[in-house]
């Protein structure tokens, strides 16, 4: 069957043909948004086992609301699939609060699993499994390259996504519990040199444009700043006005008087780290996440016993150990 990127309206139109077209189950992936190019690697890595396993009586089927900013629309996705019939589900919830309340209404028969993005820890009854990154270990890997650079500390601002979205929340927590030195801090406030300033952290709602905007106002009002973290790769995302905003900053990202941290090792993020526009990029695995989702969700199908968490692994790049992002 052809290989399918669809939005909500589609996603039922297709679902409500397929019992008399053909006898292909469904394996669902929801992501938060198709205009997040992050997702567009969960998409190619769908599309790669569905090349592969074209005799399947499963098919791999990729969607999303078409702003990662439209929360309900997510949720109505869900509830679209779950109720014309899936075999199974594999969501990255951008408000998981509010998409595990549905699910608990729901009460779907059929297997639930998270991707990418987990449900809070209290809700996580609701699904078989989460496959993606080790969010709070990406969180401290930041803020082990963060202490190498500005072994004194200083001051910084942290670029969150989504309130609600529990994998970002995680990474958060990772940055800020390492650079104290304790747990379950809730900002950083002198620890170890530390300090986050006022009007930060920002959340940018997964768009790209906002996070730039965010970044360039943060510089202007913050000219002695000493780190800015991009919690994920949102302004990086968007490389014309990534470039625009870094050269505002250019001559102290070269002497590191600033230094720019950043999630994810997208393409236009390793060669913007090329550039010198930031010194770490904390890379996920996002193609391997949606390679490997469909094959869980067969085995959790066949009530087969699934490892919970299933981790994907992190690239990390750095001025010493470009690594992954020398090449790609």
């Amino acid at each position: 069957m052809k290989y399918l990127a669809i939005t909500a309206l589609s996603a039922a139109m297709l679902l409500a043909g397929q019992a008399g077209a053909q006898d292909k189950k469904t394996l669902a992936i929801v992501v938060k948004g198709l205009d997040n190019p992050f997702f567009e690697q969960i998409n190619l890595g769908c599309k790669k086992w569905l090349s592969e396993n074209k005799d399947s009586e499963y098919e791999c089927l990729y969607t999303g609301p078409a702003s990662s900013s439209d929360e309900a629309g997510e949720v109505q996705i869900v509830d679209d699939l779950l109720t014309r019939g899936v075999a199974a589900i594999a969501i990255s919830p951008s408000n998981a609060p509010a998409m595990a309340n549905r699910i608990r209404e729901i009460a779907p028969d059929v297997p639930v699993m998270t991707i990418d993005a987990d449900f809070l820890e209290q809700d996580r009854d609701l699904r078989k499994t989460y496959l993606g990154t080790d969010n709070y270990l990406m969180g401290v890997k930041m803020a082990e390259e963060a202490k190498k650079l500005r072994a004194d500390g200083g001051t910084v601002c942290l670029q969150l996504g989504n309130v609600a979205a529990d994998n970002i929340n995680a990474r958060a927590q990772g940055f800020r519990d390492t650079i104290a030195g304790e747990k379950n801090v809730d900002r950083l406030t002198g620890q170890n040199g530390w300090t986050e300033i006022e009007g930060c952290p920002v959340f940018t709602n997964d768009q790209a444009d906002l996070a730039n905007q965010q970044m360039s106002d943060v510089f202007t009002a913050n000219p002695d700043l000493d780190a800015f973290i991009l919690i994920g790769g949102w302004a990086q995302f968007a490389p014309q006005a990534y470039t625009q905003v870094t050269d505002q900053v250019m001559d102290r990202l070269k002497s590191k008087d600033l230094i720019i941290i950043a999630g994810d090792t997208l393409p236009p993020q390793t060669k913007a780290f090329r550039e010198g526009r930031s010194h770490v990029q904390v890379g996920q695995r996002p193609f391997e996440m949606g390679y490997r989702a469909p094959d869980v969700m067969i085995q959790l199908i066949n009530g087969e016993r699934v490892d919970d968490p299933l981790f994907t692994g992190l690239d990390v790049c750095t001025a010493d150990e470009p690594g992954f992002c020398e090449n790609n």
